[in-house]
């Protein structure tokens, strides 16, 4: 009975520090890609036919300027769409920003340059597509 005893109390601290360790070794692994983590900020314009290729071209520009004006903005990308399927439903220009964290996405979005973009922006907006994603 008493060799019973100590088996099953062995096996059961095996198994208590198995997991122990396994949990210790997620969490690591989880701090590893928090430190990598790149939260992304997709944003699609749609702009209004009134707006010239010279307004688009100075929203292009502002747009751009803003990664030397908000700290936040880790990364940034754009392009105009060239999708030969022709199901971009009116949006031709894309903005991707990279951000390291919600916090900082979060900074970003009541930055006075950036409310200052967007109300250089407003007139000429037809539509706007907007998605978040953590990269995996």
């Amino acid at each position: 009975m008493k060799f019973n005893f100590f088996v099953l109390f062995f096996f059961f601290l095996i198994i208590s520090c198995d997991k122990q360790a396994s949990n210790s070794s997620k969490k690591v692994v989880m701090e590893k890609i928090e430190e990598n983590a790149e939260l992304r900020h997709v944003v699609l314009f749609k702009f209004k036919e009134s707006s010239s290729s010279v307004d688009i071209e100075t929203l292009e520009i502002a747009f751009k300027e803003l990664c030397s004006k908000i700290s936040e903005i880790k990364d940034f990308e754009w392009g105009t769409n060239n999708s030969p399927e022709n199901i971009n439903k009116g949006f031709t220009h894309c903005f991707l920003l990279t951000f390291h964290s919600e916090k900082d996405r979060d900074n970003y979005l009541p930055h006075p340059e950036h409310v200052k973009f967007g109300n250089l922006l407003k007139p000429h907006l037809e539509d706007v597509l907007v998605l978040d994603y953590w990269v995996n």
